[in-house]
């Protein structure tokens, strides 16, 4: 997606959008694939494994990753904001704290991963 959106910032002023758009539509469909496939997993952890605490930890990251989600989308439209208005430092301000709360977003992420896989092994 980053990618993506660096391509799309490299067309100004003329923004290819309607390609743009449709990426975001494929990152879309395929993060509610996997939020389903998630969600499932998780109920087989609670009803038929007896596992709460680890389908706990797969909602907690689902929060977090919706949250990152959210972040990324609000980061790529200050970004461009920042580029299509540079003199308005208010722009390059949002930009820097979209980033800081992303890195700890990430940051929540991967100490969720870590209680996840610590309390699987536990278990084994």
């Amino acid at each position: 997606m980053r990618r993506g959106h660096r391509a799309y910032l490299s067309s100004a002023p003329h923004y290819d959008f309607p390609r743009y758009r449709q990426l975001v539509h494929e990152i879309t469909v395929a993060f509610n694939s996997i939020s389903r496939e998630v969600l499932s997993i998780a109920g087989r952890l609670q009803d038929e494994l007896a596992r709460p605490d680890l389908a706990q930890h797969l909602s907690r990251l689902q929060e977090r990753e919706q949250e990152k989600l959210q972040l990324t989308a609000r980061l790529q439209l200050a970004q461009q904001q920042a580029q299509d208005q540079p003199h308005v430092d208010a722009h390059q301000q949002e930009v820097q704290e979209l980033k800081h709360k992303l890195i700890k977003t990430i940051e929540a992420i991967s100490e969720i991963l870590q209680d996840l896989k610590y309390d699987s092994e536990e278990a084994e």
